[in-house]
């Protein structure tokens, strides 16, 4: 019979205490006539299961100690996976292999060190894993690891035969600081061609269980979860080898309730083109479930009979390796994973569906997770670009295709017949005319009909204006001059505004009324007006509102500058015939050209030098859009990018720069022309990006002063 007692009673500590002992079922504490607590004696919370204990945290933190800890950790994990040479049966001198790789981690402050499958006893042991002096070896060296790892501060997995009710079964191990955290079990076991391993070891198709193991109570199973007590967002999930391949895969599962990082102990064998495969299995599973993934096979020293192992390493994250061995080389590779950027991936993303399986249970370590001053995964300072140059060339190119494509279905719904295209000479511009006419070239219409018009005015230099007619005249297009002085003269007069003044109403009525000629000569020609507009002037807010900012049909509006760079560069080395008229683009500096150039004819106004370079700001833009990190995040991964270029004040201050201005010129994107999304960021307001126009910025600054 329950027994229910008022929350009063808990006063009276030794009639409590009894009444626990003397039951053989909780008792119930009621308040204001409801079920409040439930209070137990130690005995019969003994004998609960594991399902039923939910393993409970074994260290507790203080709330406030716990909480500056999640925030100061950028949860960048590292991660490592290795390969010992093995001596198949031989477990002191696997022990022993395993422990140097072990000190080699920690001397890299590695934070989890996978090993592969069965690195204990060697995977090649056929029916010696029947026989008691291999397995009780085997326990052994658990036992041993769980010692040796009291002190160190790393979270192990190694691979080893585990005894259980009469059973042998395939598992990896957990190991952190003394505890023998958790075993799980291979669920699927394969048993066709080469692989036999049913011969030996069984399936685990059961729930969670708690199983003594010398003396320690630990959690067995395929439906086990470890969370980092320190910083909860890790979240690891265990596979063994054939899970990965097999149809009912575990690591999705996990991933659906919290994994953010799969632990895959496995002994792959090589056969011709098996690493394509595997390399495609962890790239694709890595992508589809918003994880990272860390492999790791078993290489020299595992019987040749019939096979061989290449010891093949891999770790990935969300679609991309991140490191991996040669064939045969069997060394440790180390990587950080991101699992903020993972969380905030998985947050966004409505199709990652998030389970709650009570058969799954949480498995609570701590394990303390500091920033590091240098990593091993490479932060690319140019995150658009590939730094692959085959891929580069190939993704530019398909940059160009999609501008086109998407330009062609403009110009077919609207029944235009020609383009208009305001040319300055500068990148923006060039690009959307390059794109423009491999949109003709695919609709087999005349270049003639892409007008191009070049409207020089105060800040106009002659090396702008001379390349745009030049590649005009290369590319074949027509090409028009409207000169806008009167017009601008013309119209200060109206508006009683000085011309020597040159604030910004003497910058933004030159980009207005550009556009105004551009768009009514596109009405009056039947055509759509091109609008040259990139993705860092937008973020910025270095356009004009109601001028540059206005098109029929904005070409380059998820383009940063950097990419629009490396895209022009690729373009003209694939054609030969406009090559130096593209490089002297690519080599003028960046300018809107508002302002009069100086006495020697040269450009004065050099957007990098106020607003500082773009590549920081693409840096910026793409680390604040596309994973939503903080502003300590963010300088912290733009100092170990840039740290030979410029100096930790420069990039500040840059950020500094791109934090104001981002904020205050959400009313220009709030308007923005439709234009294709391209890149993985952009900032449609109809599409990837809402955001009040009168949101403060004040808390992101305050979190940068704090910096250093």
């Amino acid at each position: 019979m329950t027994k229910i007692i008022p929350i009063k009673d808990l006063r009276n500590t030794t009639k409590i205490s009894s009444l626990c002992n003397e039951s053989n079922e909780p008792i119930f504490v009621s308040k204001n006539g409801y079920e409040d607590l439930v209070i137990m004696s130690s005995k019969y919370f003994d004998n609960l299961t594991f399902s039923e204990k939910k393993l409970q945290n074994s260290t507790i933190l203080s709330k406030n100690n716990l909480f500056e800890n999640q925030l100061s950790i950028y949860g960048l994990i590292r991660c490592a996976a290795t390969t010992i040479k093995i001596d198949v049966a031989n477990v002191d001198h696997n022990l022993s292999e395993i422990i140097k790789q072990i000190d080699i981690a920690l001397n890299n402050k590695v934070n989890i060190l996978l090993f592969h499958e069965l690195c204990i006893t060697g995977y090649t042991c056929s029916d010696l894993f029947f026989n008691e002096n291999l397995l009780n070896a085997s326990d052994k060296a658990i036992l041993k690891l769980k010692e040796y790892s009291i002190d160190k501060e790393i979270l192990l997995c190694v691979g080893a035969p585990i005894r259980y009710e009469s059973k042998i079964y395939n598992c990896a191990i957990l190991i952190s600081k003394g505890q023998l955290l958790g075993i799980v079990p291979k669920t699927i076991l394969p048993n066709y061609n080469e692989f036999y391993e049913k011969r030996f070891f069984n399936e685990w198709h059961d729930e969670n269980n708690l199983i003594n193991f010398y003396g320690n109570e630990v959690p067995f199973g395929n439906k086990l979860i470890f969370v980092n007590s320190i910083y909860n967002k890790l979240k690891i999930g265990v596979e063994l080898c054939e899970d990965l391949w097999g149809s009912d895969n575990s690591d999705i599962s996990l991933c659906k309730n919290g994994a953010n990082i799969i632990l895959n102990l496995s002994a792959s064998n090589e056969i011709i083109k098996k690493d394509d495969v595997r390399r495609t299995l962890i790239k694709v599973t890595s992508y589809r479930l918003i994880c990272g993934y860390i492999y790791a096979s078993c290489g020299d020293g595992e019987s040749t009979t019939d096979l061989v192992f290449s010891g093949h390493n891999i770790i990935a994250e969300n679609g991309e390796i991140l490191t991996e061995t040669k064939l045969f080389e069997n060394k440790m590779i180390i990587s950080e994973i991101d699992v903020e950027a993972l969380e905030s991936l998985r947050q966004e993303n409505t199709s990652f569906r998030r389970t709650n399986d009570n058969k799954f249970d949480y498995v609570f370590f701590n394990l303390n997770i500091e920033n590091q001053d240098e990593l091993f995964l490479k932060i690319d300072r140019h995150p658009f670009i590939s730094s692959n140059n085959l891929e580069r060339i190939n993704k530019s190119n398909e940059i160009i295709l999609m501008q086109a494509k998407g330009l062609i279905k403009r110009m077919e719904i609207t029944h235009s017949k020609k383009v208009v295209i305001g040319l300055s000479g500068g990148l923006d511009s060039t690009i959307a005319l390059i794109a423009t006419v491999e949109a003709f070239k695919i609709m087999s219409k005349n270049l003639k009909d892409i007008e191009v018009i070049t409207l020089p005015a105060f800040g106009t230099s002659s090396l702008t204006y001379n390349n745009a007619i030049k590649l005009a005249n290369e590319f074949g297009t027509s090409i028009k001059e409207i000169n806008i002085k009167n017009s601008l003269i013309s119209h200060f007069k109206d508006i009683n505004h000085d011309i020597n003044n040159h604030n910004v109403t003497y910058e933004n009525a030159q980009a207005r009324e550009r556009t105004q000629i551009l768009l009514d000569y596109s009405n009056d020609i039947n055509a759509i007006m091109i609008g040259t507009g990139d993705l860092s002037e937008l973020c910025l807010g270095f356009t004009t509102y109601a001028g540059d900012h206005i098109s029929s049909y904005g070409l380059n509006s998820s383009l940063p500058k950097t990419l629009i760079q490396a895209v022009v560069k690729d373009y003209a080395d694939q054609h030969e015939e406009i090559k130096d008229t593209l490089y002297s683009i690519l080599n003028t500096p960046i300018s809107p050209e508002l302002l009069p150039p100086n006495e020697n004819d040269n450009i004065s106004q050099k957007t990098e030098e106020k607003l500082g370079v773009y590549e920081l700001h693409d840096f910026f833009i793409y680390y604040f859009l596309k994973y939503n990190f903080s502003i300590s995040k963010i300088y912290y991964l733009a100092k170990l990018a840039f740290n030979n270029s410029y100096d930790k004040n420069y990039i500040k201050n840059t950020l500094e720069i791109f934090i104001k201005r981002f904020f205050i010129s959400q009313f220009k994107r709030s308007c923005l022309p439709d234009g294709i999304k391209i890149t993985d960021v952009a900032i449609s307001p109809r599409g990837d990006w809402r955001m009040p126009s009168d949101a403060n910025y004040t808390l992101y600054l305050n979190e940068l002063s704090k910096l250093d």
